[in-house]
């Protein structure tokens, strides 16, 4: 599933594959190993609600960003361990 996205704020309007769109909260973002992921929920303020890790493949040329869904299990597990990690004063993350 790609997502093409416009940052307004801390807020992320998603536009589907299918023309729907979404909006989510940015609680965090981070880069490893060259790689830039998003930490995002689509519970409001102050509730709680499901977390995403979504992968930035935009390119140079994406006049938006693009995320998709990380489907390695290992890769999210781990992305989602350094968010634990980075936010463990603030959030409770499970998963």
């Amino acid at each position: 599933m790609d997502e093409e996205m416009n940052e307004l704020d801390d807020k992320i309007i998603v536009t589907m594959d299918d023309g729907s769109e979404a909006e989510y909260t940015i609680i965090d973002n981070t880069i490893i190993a060259g790689e830039g992921y998003v930490l995002v929920t689509d519970a409001p303020d102050d509730e709680d609600g499901m977390c995403y890790v979504w992968k930035d493949v935009s390119s140079p040329d994406d006049e938006e960003a693009v995320y998709e869904s990380i489907l390695d299990e290992k890769e999210e597990e781990a992305v989602l361990k350094v968010f634990q990690k980075k936010l463990a004063e603030d959030f409770d993350i499970e998963f």
